[in-house]
């Protein structure tokens, strides 16, 4: 049996050490490739990689040459049999590029459909590939249209009160002004199940599904209201581009002028409620106002937390959309009890958020993809935050209705 190679070459306006990170470090190569990875980068470390449309692939490092050679194993799910790929990486005036030799494929029949199905798989990774190294804009986040929603957690106590009859899907914690969902009337706690005719009742589905699609789409969506399946046509929105900062120093002051805008309401909010009503929750398992202010200190803490993983080098990766743990929120009250103490603490994890972005490596910006992605997460408007705030008004309105 002769064997056959797929040859690509791509030039970066980028250093060749960043090229090299982008096959030996699993956050990066998740940045661009993956959504999950696993590596270790020396000769006989594990690769592993896996993608949310149920495809992996595994090998080994056979040898790493800093930053000029990458030389490894390749087994993906349904390949006939094991493959190798050498990376050579040459630079010169700034411009670095990229040899790849992707080796020993068969040439039988049950060769072709993994030779062409990798073929271009390459060729669209190494389009990404070139965007992030660039620009740092990940091309399967930027061209993925939008539904328009904020998600909450979902699990069958949740269910069990919303009298929604399954266990697993997307709850909605709200819809975004004028997005698909809004125009297409769902609600918050609607439990998503169903994209595109396809099955969507955990995270990763969820946005495999949407992935595949672009803005001006039209897709059905099935979703349970409370005991009812519903279905409607949904019409997918286009992604804002908001303008990224170019330093840490401006992310910083933009993340200020938007944590001012959040503390501004906020506060407004407390100064016309007692401590009575911010202690009631609406309903039994739900947040009172201070549980949704537990919650909101929370937040900036796992915010700083994912800032730390991406600047090191060492995001990690989730199975599923996290839940909210009860047993925390009750913590906190217990050492902040009153709404002033509740406040303060948030007031300081919110500046410590922007001193921790202000502070941030001058060496991680020039990670362009990982610095771009946090960037564009920041200066999001805040809809977590005042979709929170809603909540604590209903929260207080219930309270005073009791």
């Amino acid at each position: 049996m002769s064997l056959k190679t797929l040859s690509f070459i791509q030039t970066f306006n980028a250093a060749a050490t960043e090229i090299y990170r982008a096959f030996t470090n699993g956050t990066t190569m998740r940045g661009w490739l993956c959504d999950a990875c696993q590596v270790v980068p020396h000769p006989h470390g594990r690769l592993y990689l896996y993608w949310n449309d149920g495809y992996y692939a595994n090998g080994e490092f056979i040898s790493l040459e800093l930053p000029s050679k990458v030389v490894f194993s390749w087994r993906g799910r349904t390949d006939p049999g094991e493959t190798q790929i050498t990376l050579t990486i040459t630079a010169q005036d700034g411009i670095s590029q990229l040899a790849i030799e992707h080796s020993g494929f068969g040439d039988t029949p049950e060769w072709e459909r993994t030779f062409s199905e990798i073929e271009r798989g390459w060729q669209v990774a190494l389009e990404n590939l070139k965007s992030v190294l660039e620009t740092g804009q990940d091309l399967r986040f930027t061209r993925r249209p939008m539904l328009g929603i904020t998600l909450s957690d979902f699990d069958a106590a949740i269910a069990q009160k919303l009298g929604v009859p399954v266990n697993e899907g997307i709850r909605l914690d709200g819809v975004m002004e004028g997005m698909g969902a809004q125009a297409a009337g769902l609600q918050k706690n609607d439990v998503i199940v169903g994209l595109a005719g396809q099955d969507a009742s955990d995270y990763n589905s969820f946005i495999a599904i949407i992935q595949s699609h672009r803005a001006g789409d039209k897709i059905e969506v099935v979703f349970y209201r409370g005991p009812e399946k519903k279905s409607v046509l949904m019409e997918l929105s286009p992604r804002p581009m908001p303008e990224v900062p170019a330093t840490q120093i401006a992310l910083a002051e933009a993340v200020g002028k938007q944590d001012a805008e959040c503390e501004t309401g906020l506060d407004k909010f407390l100064a016309e409620i007692i401590e009575a009503e911010a202690s009631v929750p609406p309903a039994p398992g739900e947040w009172s106002v201070k549980g949704v202010l537990a919650h909101l200190i929370h937040s900036e803490g796992y915010w700083q937390t994912m800032i730390t993983e991406a600047v090191i080098g060492q995001e990690a990766y989730y199975d599923d959309y996290t839940a909210n743990l009860q047993a925390r929120v009750e913590a906190t009250l217990v050492v902040y009890p009153t709404i002033v103490e509740l406040r303060a603490a948030l007031h300081r994890a919110m500046m410590e958020t922007v001193q921790l972005i202000a502070h941030l490596p001058a060496e991680f910006v020039t990670h362009k993809r990982s610095y771009w992605q946090l960037a564009y997460n920041c200066v999001q408007y805040n809809t977590h935050f005042f979709g929170h705030l809603e909540q604590m008004k209903a929260a207080v309105a219930a309270a005073r209705k009791s």
